[in-house]
């Protein structure tokens, strides 16, 4: 995983600062996992960039001049238990509650009723009115062996921190 996840302005939700994100997989994901939520990350920050930056060996692409949203994720989660759409679904972007998330056994049991739906947007606000943005953190530290990590690679301890700026 790269630590990060990309959006396009042009399709991005209204508010990006939340606490999690979890992922809806769509049809590509294959018969057994496709339509349902199985993973949720934390939310670290973000920033407006190009994909043409992102994605540095597709400068010549169409979009390349793009912005995109690049948000910073924590690690991966996979739930125990997924959340089924239930029926084909096609999902972009949906806010709902911690509580709403933890109970859910299907998509539809996401969406915030009424009263509550007033309340989550005031806090969704507040938080991107509050928001330092992106939050520069590095890359991903997993606690891996060095010596496994110069099998994988063919390093050795001695290889500069610089040359490894992009794995």
């Amino acid at each position: 995983m790269l630590g990060w996840y990309r959006i396009p302005l042009k399709a991005a939700p209204k508010i990006i600062e939340v606490d999690y994100i979890a992922f809806y997989q769509g049809a590509s994901y294959g018969e057994q996992h496709r339509w349902q939520i199985e993973y949720v990350t934390e939310y670290r920050g973000h920033e407006l960039t190009t994909r043409g930056e992102l994605l540095r060996d597709e400068v010549n692409h169409p979009r390349a001049k793009e912005e995109y949203y690049k948000v910073q994720l924590g690690p991966l989660f996979h739930l125990d238990r997924p959340i089924m759409a239930g029926a084909w679904k096609r999902i972009t972007f949906l806010y709902t509650t911690g509580e709403l998330f933890n109970t859910a056994a299907l998509i539809n049991d996401l969406v915030v009723r009424s009263e509550d739906r007033e309340i989550l947007w005031k806090k969704l606000r507040e938080r991107s009115q509050q928001s330092s943005m992106y939050r520069t953190s590095g890359p991903p530290n997993p606690a891996i062996d060095p010596a496994l990590l110069d099998l994988i690679f063919g390093l050795n301890s001695s290889t500069p921190e610089s040359d490894l700026e992009d794995f």
